[in-house]
């Protein structure tokens, strides 16, 4: 029988093996044997963290050289490994509360909790997160490579700059040449370890970027033109106060991957080998976002801004800075794209999961996999294409998503501890952790409206 539980549902019973044979194996869905049979291969570990390390590491590594910006360095860092070791926590809690309740999905998890509630806040979570996860990342690769308008003044897109402005260039074009060539044949795997060739290429691309951001900042100290980095916060007023507290969303947000741990552990097959994927997983993403964040903060010092691929679109002040700029940029939408399939994946299986409980596992009927998998890729196409503003809805609700699934519902399963098992540690860190989760929502949601009205009192802004 397939892996009908890998797929991030929590309902699908035990189908017969007859059933699991007679359907027609889409990509990814599994090997074939000498005598035609469909075999159980097991997900490698190496493929477990590189899949687990591109759910971590998306379009927020860039807003980390800004948050250290305004903490300072050593602030940065230490939140960095700090928000690192709450995330393993949430993480142990989650599998450990999973093998007591026997749930092999996160839904199923909650829904031993907290009822059908519990999975509906978790499926509705899902959705939110990461459908506005992935409009996002395709407006960003349409900003990246057609360019993008703000206040009347056009920013050139990388294609445009090499081939001109015409039809050929226009973001309606371009994205749709990469969801019919790059989103929709990902989509269309089975098994998420299918992805840990594109998702090691990933996080090789982030890598590309961190050396080349390394590179250029070792070659302007040796020319003495970047300025020591400020260590510590700079905090003159009240104001600088408040400011400090923008940076936390980022940071809080910034190793959120719960709602694919239970399928990758799934497929892995032995549970003994999920902690050391975690834990190898935490350790290669920290230091990517410290070595990131350091070295863009180094690089562009106070004028490093909120979105630190903007700064790469002037005169850096290096030979070939603008063949650099233009590396940088495609090997970052290059990273999108390849992300995208990853946190397609619990999307689409969660989204099956509340429209049709009662049906079969989604991976053994292929046509509404089919169907699913066309529509939802379908619908994010037109969202970014169409509608723009609906980053302005995600800044709201996807924070308040994404830390619900990192954070908030792992803690409160601990503190409901509904089979005996929390420890006092547990409890404790559990406060901690939806403190902080509540505390970084009210912030960000501040923020964002502020940032909302000042722009609608400012046109020109």
């Amino acid at each position: 029988m397939s892996h009908a539980n890998s797929v991030g549902i929590g309902r699908k019973e035990v189908v017969e093996e007859e059933e699991s044979a007679s359907a027609l194996p889409l990509l990814g869905s599994g090997e074939r044997d000498g005598d035609g049979s469909e075999s159980k291969s097991k997900a490698s570990v190496s493929g477990s963290v590189f899949n687990l390390s591109t759910t971590i590491i998306g379009a927020g590594i860039m807003a980390l050289p800004a948050a250290i910006k305004i903490v300072g360095v050593c602030v940065g860092v230490a939140a960095v490994i700090f928000l690192a070791f709450l995330t393993h926590t949430s993480l142990e809690i989650l599998l450990r509360f999973s093998r007591v309740a026997k749930a092999s999905t996160y839904a199923h998890l909650m829904g031993d909790a907290f009822g059908s509630s519990g999975t509906l806040l978790f499926h509705v979570s899902v959705l939110i997160n990461n459908f506005g996860i992935l409009v996002v990342y395709v407006i960003i690769i349409g900003d990246v490579l057609s360019g993008t308008s703000s206040s009347g003044v056009h920013h050139f897109g990388v294609l445009e700059g090499w081939f001109g402005q015409g039809f050929w260039t226009t973001r309606a074009f371009v994205l749709l040449l990469t969801t019919l060539f790059v989103f929709a044949p990902l989509a269309f795997f089975k098994r998420i370890d299918s992805l840990r060739h594109t998702s090691a290429l990933a996080v090789a691309l982030a890598i590309v970027f961190l050396l080349i951001t390394a590179g250029i900042t070792f070659f302007k100290l040796f020319n003495g033109s970047i300025a020591s980095p400020r260590m510590l916060p700079n905090i003159t007023d009240v104001s600088s106060i408040w400011n400090l507290f923008t940076a936390v969303p980022v940071l809080v947000t910034a190793f959120v991957c719960h709602y694919n741990v239970h399928t990758i552990e799934n497929e892995l097959g032995d549970p003994s080998l999920m902690q050391p994927v975690i834990r190898a997983s935490l350790v290669l993403c920290s230091s990517i976002y410290i070595l990131t964040a350091l070295f863009g903060f180094l690089l562009f010092g106070e004028s490093t801004l909120d979105d630190v691929l903007a700064n790469f679109d002037t005169d850096l002040g290096i030979p070939y800075s603008s063949l650099l700029n233009d590396i940088v940029r495609i090997s970052y939408a290059l990273h999108l794209m390849l992300v995208f399939p990853v946190i397609f994946f619990s999307l689409r299986f969660n989204l099956d999961d509340l429209i049709f409980p009662s049906s079969r596992s989604l991976d053994l009927d292929n046509r509404r996999f089919v169907l699913i998998t066309i529509g939802l890729v379908t619908l994010i196409y037109v969202a970014a294409i169409f509608l723009p503003s609906i980053w302005n809805v995600f800044q709201f609700t996807g924070a308040t998503a994404t830390v619900c699934l990192g954070f908030i519902f792992p803690s409160a399963i601990s503190i409901r501890d509904p089979h005996g098992i929390a420890t006092k540690k547990d409890k404790i860190l559990s406060i901690v952790m939806i403190f902080l989760a509540v505390f970084s929502n009210a912030v960000a949601i501040y923020s964002n409206a502020d940032a909302l009205f000042r722009k609608q009192v400012d046109p020109h802004q």
